[in-house]
């Protein structure tokens, strides 16, 4: 492919602080090791990058100041996707805005939530309470929950963001028209699907996974946005939640061949990269 275009941003990575200063929840699905602001812009660095996302992982809950700090010392360079209570005041959320906060995470699969109604009704309350900031909701959720919310998720009074891919399954007989529906959807409303962590994809191969992107980046390229994923947490089999689960071996090279393999042309290289980024997290 091209050349990383300038201001390129990795719309998806975390930041895990020191443990006495940001303490995880007690009842977390699973514990992180230390992922400093120090090893994400050599993170960066590594990819030719520029520009960061920094979303708010599960082990930390609706506590964001490890997000918060870590905005603040990226010095313009990075935006936020913050979790938040439901009782969090509209002045909380416009001091997270001012610091650079630009939406906030629905977290389902990593607590194994699997109920598209309480999806739906969780959507529609926090669309109404952030519609004014112009923030957006972002969305991880596995493809059965979501899928019977494609009809109307991108007709809310905000853009909706949908992680890696939705989960779209390729092992299964539905794969092909799964696909087909999710790129339809992205031409039928205010939606956006985040293309990453391509090892979070049940069935997912580097020739399925491929062919996925090609798909959505043929039917809209506008409503697209690449990650990496880093640092790429994972919950390792037999550790208990308060173990750390060390993180997926996942190279530079490797990311940037992704991109070289899910992104064909220059335009497109462009607008996911760069241009869709900067509209959505308003850079």
């Amino acid at each position: 492919m091209a050349a990383i275009p300038a201001h390129a941003c990795d719309c998806h990575v975390h930041v895990v602080g020191d443990s006495q200063r940001y303490p995880m929840l007690p009842d977390r699905p699973y514990t992180a090791g230390p992922a400093s602001i120090a090893d994400l812009r050599a993170h960066l660095a590594r990819i030719g990058f520029e520009r960061a996302v920094i979303i708010q992982p599960s082990f930390y809950g609706v506590d964001n100041q490890c997000l918060l700090d870590a905005l603040h010392e990226m010095e313009g360079n990075a935006r936020g996707i913050a979790v938040a209570a439901p009782s969090v005041s509209d002045s909380e959320l416009k001091k997270m805005d001012e610091a650079g906060v630009r939406g906030l995470r629905l977290n389902l699969e990593s607590t194994g939530l699997r109920d598209a109604a309480s999806l739906k009704t969780t959507l529609q309350k926090w669309a109404s309470r952030i519609a004014g900031l112009g923030w957006h909701l972002q969305v991880y959720a596995a493809y059965p929950v979501l899928k019977p919310c494609l009809p109307w998720l991108g007709a809310l009074p905000v853009p909706v963001v949908i992680d890696h891919f939705g989960l779209v399954p390729l092992n299964s007989m539905d794969s092909e028209r799964d696909a087909a529906a999710l790129a339809q959807a992205l031409s039928d409303g205010d939606l956006y699907v985040k293309l990453s962590g391509a090892y979070r994809i049940p069935g997912g191969t580097p020739e399925g996974v491929a062919q996925l992107a090609q798909i959505l980046v043929t039917a809209q390229a506008d409503k697209l946005v690449w990650a990496s994923d880093w640092p790429h947490t994972n919950r390792e089999p037999g550790k208990a939640s308060t173990q750390v689960s060390r993180f997926r071996d996942v190279s530079a090279a490797q990311l940037l061949d992704e991109i070289a393999q899910w992104l064909h042309g220059t335009d497109a290289a462009r607008k996911i990269l760069s241009d869709n980024p900067a509209r959505l997290y308003r850079f």
